[in-house]
């Protein structure tokens, strides 16, 4: 045997003793590996269902983030229409403040112009009151003169009443007297000659009577004192009725007397009563003119 040929035994040996080696440890690992391979597998599983959750819930996500998406999109458009809408208002309401200036600025003006004009007023207002004040002092004057006059007038009728039944009385007296002597001197033939009385019979003091062609006065009447022939009517000098004045008072179209103005009061007149049809009444009217 050469040595080649023991070469090559050793080395056939060599590599048998390996390939058992090799064998014995495949033989020893190959539970191993297939345990591992068991277990990676079933962590291959689970990680594929993992996977499969995962990939369904980030569909889920993304399907949901496609309906914000949209939902986000909508309220975009709709927020993108209230701010056209916004800057619309914002331009009319620009347009109506400029207008609305423009007012003010007029308004101010005018109520410039109507502060002048209220001052004036003001100014008028006072030389009025002033005025006034001294119409309703002068008023006060005539009123309490008035008043005088009337309360005179009244004593005056009253001493006429007393004058009146006095003057009744006489001549009841006179009368009898007279059918005394009447009877007394019959019988002889003679007769009593008639009384003429020493003084002679006075009138009423009346005033001139008013012209009131082109006046047209037209009033009430008040009161009536039909005992003294006397009336008083609703307007005064007030309404421009002067002493001396006549106004005929009526019912309806029936005339009923005139009433000549003695006394006039700012805010009525007392006067006579002449040509008397009928006996006036409260309430008839009375007018300057026919």
């Amino acid at each position: 045997m050469n040595t080649l040929t023991k070469v090559l035994i050793v080395l056939l040996t060599l590599s048998s003793i390996f390939l058992c080696g090799i064998v014995v440890t495949y033989v020893a690992n190959a539970d191993n590996y297939r345990q591992k391979y068991n277990a990676l597998r079933s962590d291959n599983d689970s990680l594929s269902e993992k996977v499969k959750d995962l990939t369904e819930q980030v569909n889920e996500k993304i399907d949901e983030m496609g309906r914000l998406e949209k939902k986000l999109n909508s309220e975009i458009a709709a927020l993108k229409d209230k701010f056209g809408k916004a800057q619309n208002d914002l331009k009319n309401a620009e347009r109506e403040k400029a207008a609305l200036l423009q007012k003010v600025n007029s308004f101010a003006s005018i109520v410039e112009g109507f502060s002048q004009t209220n001052n004036q007023q003001g100014l008028l207002l006072n030389n009025t009151l002033v005025e006034l004040d001294k119409v309703q002092t002068e008023q006060l004057k005539q009123r309490q003169e008035l008043e005088e006059t009337t309360a005179a007038l009244v004593e005056k009728m009253a001493i006429i009443d007393t004058l009146q039944a006095d003057k009744k009385r006489l001549l009841e007296e006179r009368t009898e007297l007279q059918s005394r002597m009447d009877q007394l001197l019959r019988p002889f033939g003679k007769e009593v000659p008639a009384i003429v009385p020493v003084t002679p019979k006075k009138e009423i003091a009346k005033p001139a009577k008013v012209d009131t062609g082109d006046i047209d006065l037209q009033g009430l009447v008040a009161t009536v004192d039909l005992k003294n022939s006397m009336a008083e009517i609703s307007i005064g000098s007030a309404d421009g009725v002067k002493e001396g004045m006549v106004f005929h008072v009526t019912r309806g179209e029936e005339f009923i007397c005139d009433i000549l103005i003695l006394e006039v009061d700012p805010e009525k007149a007392v006067g006579i009563l002449e040509l008397m049809q009928q006996q006036p009444r409260v309430g008839d009217n009375v007018s300057t003119n026919l």
